[in-house]
């Protein structure tokens, strides 16, 4: 582990793997919400992001030690946990994604800033995965606003289409521990 002063570049990618982590906490909160509200098909859907930023947490710790860098585990933040409607927590969910883009874009640039060309290689992944996060939920939430009050349409629609479904993503970084 280095005992060098981290750099701004250190520093964001310790703070991103506690924003990974609450997103992943705040997913469980939306699934649960769905799940109880016999929405099954939504609930797997949010389970199954929370795995996802979760995993995404563990790669930054595995880059971390990788690089021989401090590694803390850190608690999380305040997550929401009551909704009205299927609309609230799938709008929710991407402004959280839309703040995590956000994040990723600025540990990039602390990379590029700090000509830590191994540091912009690795951000590189996120920010395609940012990408795909983002179109994801903005196609869940339009779904959910056409279908109004009959929330049965937005079951429908994650039973017909494989929204943000890729699979695992071989180019994706190794995750400390091993992704779930």
């Amino acid at each position: 582990m280095t005992t060098a002063a981290a750099t701004t570049f250190e520093e964001l990618l310790t703070e991103q793997v506690r924003n990974e982590f609450t997103a992943s906490q705040q997913y469980i909160a939306l699934a649960v919400w769905f799940d109880n509200h016999d929405l099954p098909r939504l609930a797997a859907h949010f389970y199954a992001q929370s795995v996802e930023e979760r995993n995404h947490a563990m790669m930054f710790i595995q880059y971390l030690l990788d690089r021989d860098l401090q590694v803390s585990i850190p608690g999380v933040g305040e997550v929401l946990n009551d909704f009205s409607s299927p609309r609230e927590p799938i709008e929710l969910a991407l402004v959280q994604e839309k703040q995590v883009t956000s994040q990723v874009e600025a540990i990039f640039r602390a990379a590029r800033e700090a000509g830590d060309v191994l540091g912009e290689q690795f951000m590189l992944w996120f920010l395609k995965e940012q990408v795909e996060e983002v179109s994801s939920m903005n196609t869940l939430l339009t779904i959910a606003t056409r279908a109004g009050d009959d929330w049965f349409q937005i079951e429908d629609h994650l039973a017909r289409e494989a929204v943000g479904d890729g699979g695992a993503d071989p180019s994706a970084p190794p995750a400390a521990g091993g992704a779930l």
